[in-house]
């Protein structure tokens, strides 16, 4: 089965080939040096400029995977969640091509490829063994805690209330001068700072108070408190920004709140739920102290860890044609969306296909 995958969600534009379910191809242009005078994603700006680059994006993966649209079997496209103007690129042009060399098309869930793209690339993990799987998904705007029985079959357990943990470390670069994206900046920056020099909150530290949501308090995230207090400390502390060394101790005690955060959180998760394996998904985990930290945990518990090739983290093709494969291998059908859907929400794959 040869599938050409089509991401377009945010800002990233992407396409890429797998054969049989390995990576023959995985092309990824991203949009960050023209969002990163605005701190942060713009969406008319990202759509334009996948209109631009996708029909060549397309043609260089069908190049270094040396395949023809002829041999192509089908096609695979992200049609939510995400900037609706971005979808909207991937999706029209992934239903034109696929009318257009008459091969059939499936949709796939955004968060979805995040989960999967952690049994692709080199060596990668068995699927059959892995589940029942719990999930850290830390993609964009999402933080999410997911419990997987099977591949398809989803309940999450937790969620962030206010921010997630990507938009934290972004808006504490802002804060902090560093530059967007905030992830990678603050790591760069926390490199020889001291974590535990500045104490700032876990998030929902505190038990007090009315719980107005579904799910547990236990498994949930909150980065608001975390940013507001970052934002009362530079202002106590205005020090900080003629001082290399505070400022590296800053951000590692930043970022070492936002990791831990995750941890406590997965860890928790892990006591309470059988799990033959765990995962962490989405370009946070691309993040060197969570990935550190996941490995203890995995250490401890002796629960083997998943995790994405660094390459397949941030927003890609190859994961979103990862998902539509493991779904349409297991029989499940073909799916055409009738239209995109920015805030699609993860469903059972036998919701609605009756397999």
């Amino acid at each position: 089965m040869i599938l050409l995958g089509i991401e377009t969600s945010c800002d990233e534009t992407a396409a890429a080939v797998l054969v049989d379910g390995a990576v023959r191809s995985n092309v990824i242009y991203s949009q960050i040096a023209k969002h990163a005078p605005y701190g942060g994603v713009v969406p008319e700006i990202a759509s334009r400029d996948h209109v631009k680059k996708l029909p060549g994006i397309i043609e260089e993966a069908l190049h270094e995977a040396a395949c023809s649209f002829k041999q192509l079997d089908g096609i695979a496209v992200t049609y939510g969640p995400g900037l609706a103007s971005s979808l909207l690129i991937g999706y029209s042009a992934a239903r034109a091509l696929s009318r257009r060399i008459d091969i059939p098309l499936t949709g796939v869930h955004h968060h979805e490829g995040h989960i999967y793209s952690v049994f692709l690339g080199e060596n990668p993990p068995v699927l059959e063994g892995s589940f029942p799987m719990l999930v850290l998904l830390v993609s964009g705007g999402d933080t999410k805690l997911v419990y997987v029985t099977e591949p398809g079959s989803y309940t999450i357990i937790g969620q962030t209330i206010d921010d997630a943990a990507g938009e934290a470390l972004d808006k504490g670069a802002t804060l902090l001068g560093l530059g967007y994206p905030g992830g990678p900046v603050i790591q760069r920056t926390a490199e020889g700072g001291n974590p535990q020099a500045v104490r700032f909150p876990r998030g929902l530290d505190n038990a007090g108070g009315d719980w107005k949501y579904a799910i547990d308090r236990q498994f949930c995230f909150s980065f608001s408190g975390l940013k507001t207090s970052l934002l009362y400390y530079v202002r106590k502390h205005p020090e900080w920004m003629d001082n290399e060394r505070a400022g590296r101790d800053l951000a590692a005690s930043y970022q070492e709140a936002v990791t831990d955060a995750l941890i406590i959180r997965v860890g928790r998760a892990l006591k309470q739920y059988t799990c033959a394996s765990f995962a962490c998904a989405g370009g946070v985990s691309l993040n060197k102290v969570l990935r550190e930290k996941l490995g203890r945990l995995s250490a401890t518990t002796g629960i083997p860890l998943h995790l994405s090739a660094p390459r397949l983290c941030t927003d890609n093709a190859a994961m979103i044609a990862g998902a539509a494969y493991i779904k349409l291998s297991r029989g499940y059908p073909y799916t055409i969306p009738e239209d995109v859907h920015p805030t699609l929400q993860l469903e059972d794959w036998r919701q609605n296909n009756g397999v």
